[in-house]
């Protein structure tokens, strides 16, 4: 066993010993820190929470990410302790960022994933609230078709929802939807939306009427992509299973050609 591991674990033991007699609080510690640590907090980091687990506690989470990114950089600085140095402390800290920025890496790659299953969600969606459209203003019709709305538009209308009824009457709060989900037409579906709102009884048949030609031209659009990909996808399959029989056939034949080459 290493001195530098040696070292954590009776740091370790320490630690808890100190822990379970009331004289440290790695909680207590960790929540003292971690205000110093904010600036590392991203731009849109509350908004990819939301979009994977909904409504959450954005500090906890932030606190944890400060905790195991603190945690990783003494361990590290244990390990190296016998042969410690500049490079090494700098080292430790990058490990530690790492492992700070692991955790919000994660949420991006979830939210590029499912970006495109955002797409093909957000038509079939605006076809909901069209219906309702027709019997509710469109503020009304947003707010009522929140509990029927995929899972992961109900933070970014909630809030849409907050700024209107707060008395925001510009095109901002559907501007900011749009920005929070950033997929084909999605700008352009939220002005139409808008001025929907705007527009007078005397015409809104005709400007629901646009809006509902806009969402079936958007739906066929989502119809074919999925048709696309599915048939994509079974191109793949097929040559997969192609160049898997292609190169067994390969093999097969090499295999028979030294069999004779030795006979």
């Amino acid at each position: 066993m290493s001195t530098g591991i040696l070292f954590i674990i009776i740091a370790l033991i320490f630690i808890i010993i100190l822990e379970a007699n009331h004289h440290f609080s790695s909680r207590k510690f960790v929540k003292d820190t971690e205000p110093y640590f904010r600036f590392l907090m991203e731009d849109d980091y509350e908004f990819l929470l939301n979009i994977k687990y909904g409504e959450v506690d954005v500090n906890k989470l932030f606190s944890q990410r400060v905790r195991n990114g603190l945690i990783a950089i003494v361990a590290m600085i244990f390990i190296f302790l016998t042969q410690i140095s500049f490079v090494y402390v700098v080292l430790s800290i990058i490990i530690g960022y790492v492992v700070f920025k692991i955790p919000y890496q994660k949420l991006k790659q979830y939210y590029k994933t499912n970006l495109h299953t955002i797409n093909l969600m957000l038509p079939y969606y605006l076809k909901s609230l069209e219906i309702l459209i027709q019997h509710y203003t469109v503020p009304v019709a947003i707010s009522k078709s929140i509990a029927t709305a995929p899972e992961i538009f109900k933070p970014g209308l909630k809030r849409l929802i907050e700024k209107i009824d707060a008395g925001d009457s510009s095109v901002q709060p559907y501007m900011d939807f749009a920005n929070e989900y950033p997929v084909r037409d999605s700008m352009r579906m939220m002005r139409l939306l808008y001025r929907l709102g705007l527009g007078s009884q005397e015409n809104k048949q005709e400007q629901l009427l646009m809006f509902s030609r806009t969402i079936s031209s958007l739906q066929n659009k989502a119809r074919e992509q999925k048709y696309k990909e599915r048939l994509d996808k079974m191109e793949s399959k097929t040559m997969i299973m192609l160049g898997g029989t292609g190169g067994g056939i390969l093999i097969f034949m090499l295999i028979s050609m030294m069999m004779m080459m030795n006979f």
